[in-house]
């Protein structure tokens, strides 16, 4: 058993160190997309390369990438090998990239796949989760180093035309070769010290900071929003959009009453009704969000002994992370003229 877990997670970190160059493929090589019989029954099988809110593009085994819509009416459900179990239901927010997936349907107009059923084992669901988590860096994080090392290669520039003038005019005040030895070890303490501030900038990207935190509550048995909870999210959302390099965790908890399992299952149940809210009212882009996760009734904030600790454990967390590495001002330059005996 944990070999075949351990082939998998294999195969799902292969897959997802492929997903940018299968992104890339897809925007060059519009032939690999699959459009399918609008109202014909398709059964296909395949890994998730994108995901949005409301759809997510699978390559199935000949290759071709498939659209595939998903709507109130799909479930997600497990694979499951046992015939005598009952199989497990999931949100649609289990969907990941990297997940291997089965997916029945029918074909519309536009050549997509309308989901009805949407299967997959845990097994895989443990390498998709793996992958988001651990390997998947946050998306836009790229793009916005490579600004930012932009920036620091206009600041070289600008530094080097600096350098210039006070070239010419040391050259014209001692007038020799010193001015020229001066000017040139100058220039190498500039470019060493740009490239310390490029150094301390790639190694800040994973590190985040909490910009803000907020806590929601529920009532006992239920993950239905609350109407202050709906306001809460609204202003978390609202300050999220006005942020840059962000990401969004959420984590469901759950009180002391009912069964271990049950709290786990609706502790996530929470998590993923507040990802949708965000999802679908604010537009917040699923890629900013961590994914979510429901713990159960561990981590209580309150004794649940009592009505009002228990009440304060039903809930759900959210944090807006900032990273420091695109946020925060790099550390100034300070250039030392050498002396003349050259230490």
């Amino acid at each position: 058993m944990k070999r075949n877990i351990l082939a998998t997670l294999m195969f799902g970190l292969m897959i997802s160190l492929s997903i940018p160059v299968m992104a890339q493929d897809d925007q060059t090589d519009q032939s690999r997309t699959v459009k399918l019989p609008a109202g014909t029954k398709q059964k296909v099988r395949g890994v998730i390369l994108r995901r949005d809110a409301d759809y997510f593009v699978m390559r199935d085994l000949t290759g071709g990438d498939i659209k595939v819509n998903l709507s109130n009416i799909t479930k997600v459900e497990e694979k499951k090998s046992n015939p005598f179990r009952r199989a497990k239901n999931y949100g649609t927010t289990n969907l990941l990239r990297g997940l291997s997936v089965e997916v029945e349907g029918r074909g519309d107009a536009d050549g997509s796949l309308v989901a009805e059923k949407v299967k997959f084992t845990d097994d895989a669901l443990v390498v998709a989760r793996t992958v988001e988590t651990r390997v998947t860096p946050v998306e836009g994080r790229v793009g916005e180093t490579e600004n930012r090392l932009t920036e620091a290669e206009a600041n070289a520039q600008r530094l080097s035309g600096q350098l210039d003038e006070l070239t010419a005019i040391s050259n014209a005040a001692r007038g020799g070769a010193q001015a020229a030895q001066d000017t040139a070890d100058m220039a190498v303490a500039g470019v060493d010290m740009t490239n310390k501030r490029i150094d301390q900038l790639v190694s800040s990207l994973d590190d985040y900071e909490p910009k803000r935190g907020i806590t929601v509550n529920f009532k006992v048995g239920s993950h239905r929003l609350s109407p202050e909870a709906t306001e809460a999210l609204d202003e978390i959302a609202t300050q999220a959009k006005m942020e840059r390099a962000y990401v969004i965790e959420v984590m469901g908890f759950a009180s002391a009453d009912g069964s271990v399992a049950l709290n786990r299952r609706l502790s996530q149940q929470r998590a993923d009704s507040v990802v949708r809210y965000l999802a679908e009212n604010h537009m917040i882009p699923l890629r900013r969000i961590i994914t979510p996760f429901g713990y159960g009734e561990s981590q209580p904030v309150a004794d649940n002994e009592s009505r009002e600790g228990r009440e304060q454990n039903r809930r759900v967390e959210v944090k807006i992370l900032v990273n420091k590495g695109l946020t925060s001002p790099p550390p100034p330059v300070t250039m030392t003229k050498p002396n003349s005996t050259g230490e």
